[in-house]
């Protein structure tokens, strides 16, 4: 083949026209060689460009195409062929770790299983690829690339293809790659079950909710999964008008022989669940803090007080009168935290590890945490007469509960007992056990006395004030749900909760006043939209949001108190948190709605969440506390690290609600054609959502199977209504429904109507919504006859 000097790129407008075929049309070698030497993405027009073709020449080279393909010298499509078993100029490329020498690895995200092993990819990282922000000035800020990441790459070939004579070893490096940029993280993955056919192939069943169909899977494209098993799926391009082509890409086990529901939101989500063995390795390396470089505070009577089934203790807490004289009725509080920043360094493989996960991920049959169990559940947690290192907080408070000073230390402490928030709270009640009454009066009630006297500033201060009864789901010793209970919520709890938000306050305070950059948790006020479909569901309950001055929780609080009285009250708690903003870690700072603070960063718990890791390194940099602190590259990417393990933990709320969704549907799915009491949570053009009220269940009735009449969605009484009858299902309704169907794997219950309904209320000219001028239709949605 000959060319013209400097012929060197290929692809879109730019694509070369000077490429000359020795006899007027390109041999296999020619178009092979063309290929390679691309610079770009190579399509079947960039080839007509190169050697221009023309005329019947295009179809004989279509013929030509399609003859490389069989003999597989080329795979790909007419928009980007590539060398079979090699990859395009530019693709996008999977970061999987890194070498011995601590080069970054990759592979192709694309890779057909019949070609083999995926390449191995020597990616330079030396060139931080761009990745845009959400920063409010739109500006892009340059980022390390890590594990995980997929980046947009220019690729170059070091080694034969997978075609040649003489293919390279399987641990070789095929290609180096530039990075262009750097993607978004992989969203939730297409999941389901796979159910094999005897003829061959099979079926999946997602186990996405919303996605409730099944794909067929042909023979050859199963990857060798078993019936049964949890598998990832990709939809195949396919050709026009035939159905889409579904290959199996993983197979992740058999969740019920495992019994574990929690691995399916585990793989949707893309949570990491296996520590790296760099990261375990990492572990060896760890040595224990020594006292002189800290203050002792082994002698100070600190305990913990949590769940009777915690496995690790990251806080401790203790209390006294104050002592000065300036202070009458003032209270001591320390708050000791687990000192993780000790142990988990900078930029060392412990830290990019809990960084990616950024935060534990609690399942009713699992945990996945954040760090290594021998930094979770033993050198950081603050076991019963071990010594351990801290970060501790030493606060003032006058008699109404307002904060006075604070100064934070770090420390060795020892923690002199451990209780259940049971075993405290019958203490204070007059029924200590033999462990909690040696600490009654010395340390528990000092504790209680300087609650009481924390409430009172919290009383002052009036944060939002909801009451949502927290579900707790009770395995059995088969993997399976033995019960549903909602647990008491006691003093103790409240107690550690106050004492927890003071010491968040406190840090973030401090770092504010030393002028350290601070990763905040903030939660804004709710935007007004949300706060206009609020307004518009309390006034169906003639209730009014009070709009005179500043928004205030004080507001919301009045709303949740008049409520009490009514029989949907809880429903009402509910609403009121849906019009809520949702929290977030930011380094810009715009106050806590929800608790009514001016300033609050997470400081309690560096054992499971990556936020608070962050805010002990900055507190150790500003009081001069050791030289792990806060390093100036971890100042600098605050925005995006903010973000990201912001996105981390809705991923966690996300997969634990889908879990606890699971495993209520498995507990009900021998209860089909069962009666249950329930309310109307949810109504929409398609149907009602119902809760039930002894599990919490969430299930959904469509609106086809309500009546013989049609029903219009009422947008303004949060209501399906009949146009015959009247009959109205509205939000917060107390109704009867019989269990229907119930599919485990997706978490889907469907029910079936048993209730009456109720009349309608009056409400506008027939067709229209209430504050719309007249002017738009309302929404209609009917039952089982369509009107055309």
């Amino acid at each position: 083949m000959a060319a013209k000097p400097g012929a060197s790129r290929a692809g879109g407008s730019g694509a070369p026209t000077n490429y000359l075929a020795a006899n007027g049309f390109p041999t296999k070698d020619e178009v092979l060689a063309f290929v390679r030497g691309a610079d770009a993405t190579v399509g079947k027009r960039d080839i007509i460009k190169a050697f221009a073709i023309k005329g019947p020449d295009r179809a004989r080279l279509k013929a030509l195409l399609q003859d490389m393909a069989d003999e597989g010298l080329l795979t790909g499509n007419r928009k980007g062929l590539h060398e079979k078993g090699g990859l395009p100029a530019v693709c996008v490329i999977v970061v999987t770790g890194r070498d011995s020498d601590g080069d970054l690895i990759a592979q192709p995200v694309a890779w057909e299983a019949g070609e083999g092993p995926p390449p191995r990819i020597l990616l330079d990282d030396t060139r931080p690829a761009a990745r845009p922000t959400s920063s409010r000035k739109g500006r892009t800020r340059e980022t390390a690339i890590g594990e995980g990441d997929r980046v947009l790459a220019r690729l170059k070939r070091v080694t034969p293809a997978a075609s040649s004579s003489k293919p390279a070893a399987a641990d070789a490096i095929a290609y180096e790659a530039t990075p262009i940029k750097r993607l978004p993280r992989e969203g939730r993955r297409m999941l389901g079950i796979y159910r094999a056919h005897d003829r061959g192939g099979g079926e999946i069943l997602p186990v996405d909710r919303k996605q409730l169909k099944s794909f067929l899977v042909r023979e050859g494209d199963d990857a060798d999964a078993r019936d049964g098993d949890l598998v990832r799926f990709e939809l195949a391009k396919a050709a026009r008008h035939s159905l889409p082509r579904v290959t199996i890409v993983e197979r992740l086990g058999n969740p019920q022989d495992q019994r574990l529901v929690s691995l399916i939101a585990v793989h949707a989500h893309g949570i990491p669940d296996t520590f790296p063995a760099r990261v375990l390795d990492a572990l060896d390396d760890l040595t224990p803090p020594r006292l002189d470089q800290r203050r002792d505070l082994r002698d100070l009577p600190l305990i913990t007080i949590d769940p009777a089934d915690a496995r690790d203790h990251d806080d401790a807490v203790y209390a006294a009168p104050d002592e000065d004289p300036a202070n009458e009725g003032g209270v001591v509080v320390w708050v000791a935290i687990a000192d993780v920043a000790h142990y988990v360094r900078p930029g060392d493989p412990l830290d990019r590890e809990a960084q990616k996960r950024g935060n534990s991920v609690y399942f009713p049959d699992r945990v996945v945490p954040m760090l290594p169990e021998r930094i979770s559940n033993d050198l950081c947690s603050l076991r019963e007469n071990e010594e351990r290192p801290c970060l501790a907080v030493r606060m003032t408070f006058d008699k109404h509960g307002e904060k006075r000073d604070h100064a934070f230390h770090r420390g060795l402490m020892r923690s002199h007992a451990k209780l259940a928030y049971e075993e405290a709270q019958a203490a204070i009640d007059g029924r200590p056990n033999d462990k909690a009454a040696p600490l009654l009066d010395t340390v528990l009630r000092p504790l209680w006395d300087a609650y009481a006297v924390l409430s009172k500033g919290r009383a002052n201060r009036e944060p939002l004030d909801l009451d949502l009864p927290e579900r707790k789901i009770i395995m059995d010793a088969e993997g399976g749900v033995d019960r549903i209970v909602v647990p008491e919520r006691l003093e103790a709890h409240k107690l550690i909760e106050e004492f927890m938000i003071q010491a968040n306050v406190a840090a973030a305070q401090a770092l504010e006043a030393r002028k350290t950059p601070v990763v905040y948790r903030i939660h804004d006020q709710p935007s007004k939209d949300k706060l206009k479909a609020l307004k518009d569901f309390l006034e169906t309950l003639d209730l009014k949001l009070a709009a005179n001055g500043p928004l205030k929780p004080a507001a919301f609080n009045a709303i949740l108190r008049r409520a009490q009285a009514l029989p949907s009250g809880d429903l009402v708690n509910e609403v009121v948190l849906r019009s809520q903003a949702q929290a977030e870690y930011n380094p810009s700072n715009v106050g806590h709605f929800g608790l009514n603070l001016r300033r609050y960063a997470h400081f309690t718990s560096p054992i499971r969440r990556y936020a608070d890791l962050l805010v002990h390194r900055a507190l150790i940099k500003a009081y001069k506390l050791g030289p792990d602190g806060l390093q100036d590259d971890e100042a600098q990417a605050l925005a995006e690290t903010a973000q990201s393990i912001s996105n981390a933990e809705r991923r966690a709320m996300a997969a634990e609600r889908e879990t606890i969704d699971r495993l209520i549907a498995s507990h009900l799915a021998d209860h089909v054609g069962a009666r249950f009491a329930g309310r109307v949570s949810g109504v929409t053009g398609s149907g009602l959502f119902i809760k039930l009220s002894e599990t919490g269940a969430d299930g959904f009735i469509p609106i086809s199977t309500l009546g013989d009449e049609y029903f219009d969605h009422d947008e303004e009484q949060r209501a399906l209504v009949g146009e015959r009858t009247g009959t109205m299902f509205q939000l917060g309704d107390q109704v009867e429904v019989r269990l229907q169907e119930a599919l485990p794997t997706a978490g889907a219950l469907r029910f079936e109507m048993l209730s009456e309904g109720k009349r309608a209320r009056p409400s506008l000219q027939k067709g229209f919504n209430k504050g719309r001028r007249g002017t738009k239709p309302k929404a209609r949605q009917h039952g089982p006859r369509r009107r055309r």
